[in-house]
């Protein structure tokens, strides 16, 4: 059974899920980082909020860790980087939280244009100072979005209910969406120029850190409104404290801060400077629809394999899972047979599929065959380290595609560049193709030649000179070592041209075998394989 622990705050209806779907948990709130790290080893899931912190120490003592569930958006206190390494899945849940920050980025946004806190201030406190406060409207005005993802996208829906035009800086907005949105699609400069209202909806990431830096800050419109319900590090604090003080920024509106929790800050105290302690998602609407979404998400993950808003692995559906499951294991058994064949490493791999399986979610079956792929020489990789681990080697991969497959109904196939090195002149491409029959994975094709068969746990693969007499050679030769044939399957090019085998066997050959194999004058390879 899965065991999770419940490292923040959430919901009992998010309790309940775990439980009611047949996984332990355990609820262990404000845990010091030594007290996490003594325990986290216990558990195959981790559900936090912000407060829980899984840096690189706590994953790396997570020895059966599978999933860290981040009930919200934000995974800054989550080491995503260590997380891929030892391949645990980092799942976030960007749409549970979405409308109620934007709604509080529409509130900051007012309240910055009417000054409404200060306000309330001076008229609770009895100066009635109606002639300080002379606000500025929101209707017609110009509001550049800085992201236009989930949260953003519905920011500008409401703008635009309140007659606002719409322009958007994105990098991954396409055209399309942008007229969807209604919004006009523009570069980061001249947002800066145009827009009368900024407010920022973009991750914290080395590309966006610091994008509204005091240069950029400089370029834009005097009378600036800035709103920022994203992600502290986002905005140079202390340009904003000036352009503030000098009046060319008018208003600024801040819920998140470089640090938190933000007990002093640059900007405390500036005219015109509304803050609120990273209210975003705290509605109470917010605050369990994520929880719940979290729950269900790891609960999937940790029973079926299905995979929903991860962020460092291509996501499955719950409805897609049983489908890919055979696949997956053909592609991981393909890439363990081409890694054990690439004795000197490869630096470019090409995966192609074929048929139907050409339209399915082709994203976790590639990353299944790198996983095999690499395990021959990495050891502890899996579907989640792979592509990252294949990505830092440098190595360049290139998927293709193809509607229709000759023979089969789905084949996929693994091609690897071997380079040529001082220890060897074996250098070139190694080529596998398998496909899954009656549910099971079988190898089809090698090196270009037709083989069809059975992945055993034990192989033995030898590429040979098709000449008389090597099969009695080669029977003998197991029999004298003590080794049971349990499959044997051939494939060559042509009579007396060049030749394979893929023989199962029933346990481990003796290496002096393997030597004297190698020794034959026909036998060009021979590698003992593992599945």
């Amino acid at each position: 059974m899965p065991k999770v622990l419940i490292a923040d705050d959430l919901s009992p209806a998010a309790v309940d899920i775990f439980k009611n779907r047949g996984i332990e948990t355990d609820i262990k709130v404000g845990l010091s980082k030594d007290e996490l790290l003594e325990i986290i080893d216990q558990y195959d899931g981790l559900a936090v909020r912000s407060a829980c912190k899984p840096d690189a120490d706590v994953i790396a003592a997570a020895k059966n860790l599978k999933v860290i569930g981040r009930a919200g958006i934000g995974v800054d206190n989550i080491d995503i980087k260590a997380a891929t390494a030892k391949g645990v899945v980092v799942m976030n849940t960007p749409f549970g939280n979405a409308v109620t920050t934007a709604e509080h980025a529409i509130a900051m946004m007012f309240a910055a244009a009417r000054q409404i806190p200060a306000a309330d201030a001076g008229t609770q406190g009895g100066k009635w100072p109606k002639k300080n406060f002379v606000g500025v409207e929101l209707s017609y005005k110009t509001l550049g979005l800085i992201g236009s993802g989930n949260i953003g996208s519905r920011v500008a829906e409401r703008a635009k209910g309140l007659l606002m035009k719409v322009i958007a800086y994105d990098p991954f907005l396409t055209e399309e969406r942008a007229i969807e949105l209604g919004v006009e699609k523009v570069d980061l400069d001249t947002l800066l120029a145009r827009a009368d209202v900024i407010t920022l909806h973009t991750p914290l990431t080395d590309q966006t850190r610091n994008i509204l830096s005091r240069e950029a800050l400089e370029k834009t419109k005097k009378g600036l409104i800035l709103v920022n319900c994203a992600r502290g590090g986002l905005v140079d604090e202390a340009a904003v404290k000036d352009l503030l003080e000098n009046e060319h920024i008018y208003a600024a509106a801040f819920d998140v801060f470089a640090e938190e929790p933000a007990k002093e800050n640059a900007l405390f105290g500036t005219k015109n400077f509304v803050a609120t302690p990273h209210l975003g998602a705290s509605t109470v609407e917010a605050q369990e629809n994520v929880a719940l979404q979290v729950a269900e998400q790891m609960s999937d993950y940790l029973l079926s394999g299905a995979v929903t808003n991860a962020l460092n692995m291509p996501s499955v559906t719950a409805d897609e899972a049983p489908r890919l499951k055979p696949f997956i294991e053909l592609a991981e058994k393909l890439g363990a047979f081409a890694g054990q064949v690439s004795d000197h490493g490869f630096d470019e791999v090409v995966i192609e599929y074929e048929g139907e399986v050409a339209e399915l979610n082709r994203k976790p079956i590639t990353a299944a065959a790198l996983a095999g792929l690499l395990r021959a020489s990495r050891g502890d990789v899996n579907m989640v380290s792979a592509p990252a681990i294949l990505a830092d080697a440098g190595v360049k991969l290139s998927e293709t595609k193809t509607e229709d497959s000759p023979v089969y109904d789905s084949l996929m196939r693994i091609k690897v560049n071997v380079p040529k090195t001082a220890n060897s002149d074996e250098s070139g491409w190694r080529s596998l193709a398998g496909t899954v029959s009656a549910g099971r994975p079988r190898v089809v094709e090698v090196k270009g030649m037709p083989l069809e068969g059975d992945f055993s746990p034990v192989a033995l693969y030898i590429n040979n000179i098709d000449k008389p007499g090597f099969i009695g050679a080669l029977g003998a030769m197991l029999g004298e070592a003590g080794v049971n044939i349990a499959t044997f399957h051939l494939g060559r090019q042509d009579a007396g041209g060049e030749a394979i085998a893929l023989i199962g066997i029933d346990s481990e050959p003796p290496a002096e075998m393997t030597d004297k194999l190698d020794a034959l004058p026909h036998v060009r390879y021979a590698k003992v394989l593992h599945f």
